[in-house]
């Protein structure tokens, strides 16, 4: 399986010299001049108390887990991430762009309906931020097994689901070591999302949990825990998702092939690997996974 590489060598002058050596794709899309937030203001205050304790010299999972929702055994754990005010402006800024002329992509293979981030311009100065300053504490303390404290890349989309057009979403696991999903949004019934075993471990009997929606706040899981959405009733439900990777992580074994992965280079975070030198490649554990 080829994976895409982030690419760190080339200058800034030498991708604009020559825009096309690593690029995925035959064109290039002009970002939709959106509103990105410039503040904290767009995070909840519950969210901001999060990551203010996992950010202290005493922080610790027993004293994190305190201030989320843990379900079952899985790893899933719910939290507050962002205002309601914002919420609603996000999706009426998605509303904006997906009845525009401007070009669109599938957010991924599975999704239909739903908007790329990085297409209107919130991924550099949005999630970016979000995943290195808020998340990454969390992550840290939550996932140190998958490099939660080296998150350093993503995708980031939001997916839509609505009568006559995408209902449900069928099982499968995120190309991502840890994933973020946040319910925006708007009024719907049911569509609740079902969580079954990690793929690495999978068990003879495999157990699902279900678990509900609930506006403006998200769900973090591991990326290999095999999940899928049921059918949505009446309504429509935009979520965001945030697929964050750890190149120290990926660069050993591709999480989905299971194999050393084989780079391309592209633009952007690619699918989150890394190319390094044979001697650069650590004989033991990364220090990052272990924080």
């Amino acid at each position: 399986m080829l994976c895409l590489f982030l690419d760190r060598g080339r200058s800034a002058e030498e991708k604009a010299a020559n825009p096309s050596v690593g690029g995925t794709q035959s064109h290039h899309r002009q970002p939709l001049q959106t509103k990105t937030p410039r503040s904290d203001s767009f995070l909840a205050p519950e969210f901001l108390e999060i990551v203010s304790y996992c950010t202290s010299p005493d922080a610790h999972l027993d004293g994190l887990l305190r201030y989320t929702e843990s379900f079952s055994d899985k790893r899933i754990y719910r939290l507050p991430v962002f205002t309601e005010e914002f919420c609603r402006a996000f999706v009426e800024e998605l509303e904006n762009f997906e009845q525009s002329d401007m070009p669109k992509g599938r957010p991924n293979s599975m999704n239909n309906y739903g908007v790329l981030l990085n297409e209107i311009g919130m991924d550099e100065n949005f999630i970016t931020p979000l995943r290195e300053k808020y998340l990454r504490p969390i992550t840290a303390l939550l996932y140190p097994d998958l490099g939660g404290a080296c998150l350093d890349s993503h995708k980031a989309f939001v997916v839509k689901y609505a009568l006559h057009e995408d209902l449900d979403l069928s099982s499968h696991y995120d190309n991502a070591e840890v994933t973020l999903n946040v319910s925006l949004g708007k009024d719907f019934t049911e569509g609740s999302l079902y969580f079954g075993d990690f793929r690495q471990d999978p068990s003879p009997m495999p157990s699902y949990i279900e678990v509900e929606h609930v506006g403006t706040q998200g769900l973090l899981h591991r990326g290999g825990q095999i999940h899928g959405a049921l059918p949505i009733a009446s309504g429509e439900r935009w979520n965001l998702i945030v697929w964050m990777r750890a190149s120290a992580i990926r660069n050993r074994l591709c999480p989905m092939c299971n194999q050393k992965p084989e780079l391309v280079e592209a633009e952007g975070f690619g699918d989150g690997f890394t190319e390094s030198a044979e001697d650069d490649v650590p004989e033991t554990v990364d220090l990052c996974s272990l924080w």
